[in-house]
C-alpha cells in the first residue's frame, strides 16, 4: 500500500489537557501518548499544527497578535523550555511535560513511520538537505519522502513550492531553516497547504546533517541549553532580561489568579450559554 492511500482512523480519542500559562496554551502530552494523538490528528480531514514553544516564543505570543494567533490555532503546542514548565506547575498545580525538540521529532517520525506514512522536507541548504534525506531514510526506511525542496529560495519560487507540497499530500510537512518568516510561513501559506500535520523546528535538518549537535540530556534537563545558544551569538545574552520580565509576569499573575485553572470557559460552551 502507498504511503498516499494510508488511511489513519484513530480507534479511541486521547483526551489530553490544555494549560494556560500567562494566556498562551500549552499542552500536557505524556510520552507514552504522543504516538496515539499523532494518529489521531493525522485522522482528521484538515490541516494540524505542532508548535514547539520556548519561553521566547510564549513572550512573543504576547506580543505578536499574528504569532498568538498561530498558537491559539495550533492542535499541539509542546513546550521546550523548562522556564515554560516551571511556570506551568506554580501557577496551576499542573506537571507539563517538556521535550527536546530532536526528540519530539524522533518520536513523531517513529509514529508516521509505523503506519507507513510520509513526510516532505522544507529548508535548509542543499547539502544539508541531502544529507538529511539519506539519513532519515537509513533511520526510518518505511517513512516515505515524499518530497524535499532546500530553503533560501526565492519569493517567486514560492508558488511552485507550494504546488509541489500539494501534489505530493505528505502526512507531515517538516519545516527547518531557510524558510523566510519561519511559523509565519506555515500560517499564512495555511489555506494553500493540503491537510496533515505542519511542524517547524529551526535547526533540526542541521542535527539530522551532522553539522550541529543537540544538547546533552544533563544540559538539557538542567536548562542550560541556552547557554550554548548564547555563544553562537552573544546579543542573546540579553535575553537574560526578558527571563526576569517572564519570572515577573508569572509571579503578577500568580498574586492575581490571572491563570486560575479552570478560569477560561471553552468558546463552544459560552456560545451554547447565549
Amino acid at each position: 500500500m502507498d504511503a498516499e492511500d494510508t488511511v489513519i482512523q484513530p480507534e479511541t480519542f486521547v483526551l489530553r489537557e490544555r494549560l494556560q500559562l500567562l494566556k498562551v496554551p500549552i499542552d500536557i502530552v505524556p510520552p507514552e501518548q504522543v504516538s496515539d494523538i499523532i494518529y489521531e490528528l493525522v485522522g482528521s480531514n484538515e490541516g494540524k499544527n505542532i508548535v514547539l514553544l520556548s519561553l521566547w516564543d510564549l513572550l512573543r505570543a504576547r506580543s505578536n497578535k499574528e504569532y498568538r494567533a498561530f498558537i491559539l490555532s495550533a492542535s499541539l503546542v509542546i513546550p521546550i523550555s523548562k522556564s515554560l514548565v516551571g511556570g506551568a506547575q506554580f501557577l496551576t498545580g499542573k506537571q507539563a511535560v517538556r521535550y527536546m525538540p530532536f526528540d519530539f521529532v524522533i518520536s513523531l517520525l517513529t509514529a508516521l513511520e509505523e503506519r507507513g506514512l510520509s513526510v516532505y522536507l522544507l529548508g535548509g541548504k542543499p547539502r544539508v538537505l541531502k544529507k538529511t534525506e539519506k539519513n532519515i531514510r537509513q533511520t526510518f526506511p518505511r517513512l516515505h519522502i515524499v518530497g524535499r525542496y532546500a530553503g533560501f529560495f526565492k519569493k517567486q519560487e514560492e508558488g511552485s513550492i507550494l504546488e509541489a507540497i500539494r501534489k505530493a499530500a505528505p502526512t507531515l510537512l517538516l519545516v527547518g531553516k531557510g524558510v523566510a518568516r519561519k511559523e509565519h510561513w506555515i500560517a499564512r501559506n495555511d489555506k494553500l497547504l493540503p491537510r496533515g500535520l505542519r511542524l517547524w523546528c529551526s535547526d533540526i535538518y542541521d542535527i539530522f546533517a551532522e553539522q550541529k549537535k543537540h544538547p546533552t540530556r544533563y544540559v538539557f534537563d538542567h536548562g542550560l541549553e541556552w547557554i550554548s545558544y548564547c555563544f553562537e551569538n552573544p546579543f542573546r545574552f540579553f535575553r537574560v532580561f526578558l527571563f526576569l520580565y517572564y519570572k515577573f509576569l508569572v509571579l503578577i499573575y500568580w498574586l492575581f489568579k490571572l491563570d486560575k485553572p479552570g478560569s477560561q470557559k471553552p468558546k463552544d460552551l459560552e456560545k451554547s450559554k447565549r
